[in-house]
């Protein structure tokens, strides 16, 4: 977000807002950083209303959380600016012995009075992609209750001495039960019974997933095309990212979900770190799920593929996982790729060699259908 955009559209007055479950904290403050104003309103629609209507147009600096979606939509709904500060920059806060409500609003206001860029902003999606996401969050709930469901009753059954067969999620109550030792049944009995509810859920989830990608979001279908990327990953990649031209370059989207190794440069110190989870952690997993399968043994031959065996058959002991990232974040910018162009994805070029990382990383590998096998995975 340009700085210089923010302050053309608002007054020399800026307002740090520390969102709370029952109280909102506020802080004013004017042009040579003098307090102008400061208190407490409730954190409701009302209660930011009362707040914001009838003032002169302000730059309001939240942080990013569970309220700060309809928050922002409201600020700038009462014809505020609003500045959505990054968590993960806000160590200025967190860092301060003398934390509480009051201080973090006067410091939201100070950091974003100076420069905005400072807090990191980040720009919130729309009220409908808001809601189609939640749906699949929803599922990812469901998903979670079930695994945890299972490996509940996986343990009970080891700890009478016997074991529960192999299987794929969705057949495990079918394929499980008859191994379940009679005395156990009566305790294990409902949580089958809730297994199989939950799994209903998920498949009626995973209709109205594919359905809602092909009606309302077309740009899915290319995306799509990719082997591993089935109709849930592609929903939630363009619903996370709403919209394809926001990034500059288009590997910039592998920083944007995390899956860049952190950096701890001095000098000639220059050590290797894990990746910075940054973003939205649903996107990241799924992505991961598929480069599991790109490399994988059901995984199509691609140029992908050659290219990320071939990572993983050097570097040590932990090569496959750093593989297994390297395809994650290829394929996130491949997606991007193929989002902006509208391009078809294609397997192998012309039968011909693995290009090289760059060709891959500009998303010229190409077309083929693909069963959404890491989508199944998921669930």
């Amino acid at each position: 977000m340009d700085n210089t955009t923010l302050v053309a559209h608002c007054t020399q007055e800026t307002m740090g807002l520390d969102l709370g479950d029952q109280r909102n904290r506020y802080c004013i403050v004017d042009a040579d950083g003098k307090i102008i104003d400061e208190g407490q309103v409730g954190a409701t629609q009302r209660g930011i209303e009362k707040l914001l209507s009838g003032r002169q147009p302000l730059l309001v600096a939240i942080e990013a959380g569970t309220h700060s979606g309809w928050v922002s939509r409201a600020v700038v709904k009462l014809g505020h600016r609003v500045l959505v500060a990054n968590p993960r920059k806000l160590r200025l806060i967190y860092g301060n012995e003398r934390k509480n409500d009051r201080v973090d609003a006067e410091y939201l206001a100070r950091l974003a009075r100076l420069d905005p860029k400072l807090l990191g902003p980040i720009q919130h999606r729309g009220a409908e992609a808001q809601s189609h996401l939640a749906m699949l969050r929803s599922r990812d709930a469901l998903v979670g209750a079930r695994t945890e469901m299972i490996n509940h009753a996986r343990g009970v059954v080891k700890a009478f001495g016997g074991r529960l067969p192999s299987s794929s999620t969705p057949a495990f109550c079918k394929r499980a039960w008859e191994e379940v030792p009679q005395e156990l049944r009566g305790a294990l009995g409902p949580i089958f019974e809730q297994i199989a509810s939950l799994s209903k859920h998920i498949r009626d989830f995973d209709r109205s997933i594919e359905e809602l990608a092909q009606k309302k979001y077309p740009e899915t279908r290319n995306l799509y095309s990719v082997p591993g990327v089935g109709w849930l990953t592609a929903l939630a990649f363009v619903l996370t990212i709403e919209d394809p031209r926001r990034f500059p370059k288009s590997r910039s989207v592998a920083a944007y979900l995390g899956l860049v190794p952190r950096q701890d440069e001095s000098g000639a110190r220059a050590p290797q770190l894990r990746i910075t989870k940054a973003g939205d952690t649903t996107v990241r997993r799924l992505l991961v799920t598929a480069a599991h399968y790109t490399l994988g043994p059901h995984g199509p031959d691609s140029d992908l593929r050659r290219w990320g065996r071939a990572l993983a058959t050097r570097g040590g002991k932990n090569a496959k996982k750093r593989a297994v990232v390297a395809v994650a974040r290829k394929l996130a910018v491949i997606l991007l790729r193929l989002w902006v162009t509208g391009q078809e994805f294609q397997l192998v070029r012309s039968g011909g060699p693995a290009p090289a990382v760059g060709a891959v990383a500009a998303g010229t590998v190409a077309t083929s259908e693909s069963a959404s096998a890491s989508d199944e995975a998921q669930g």
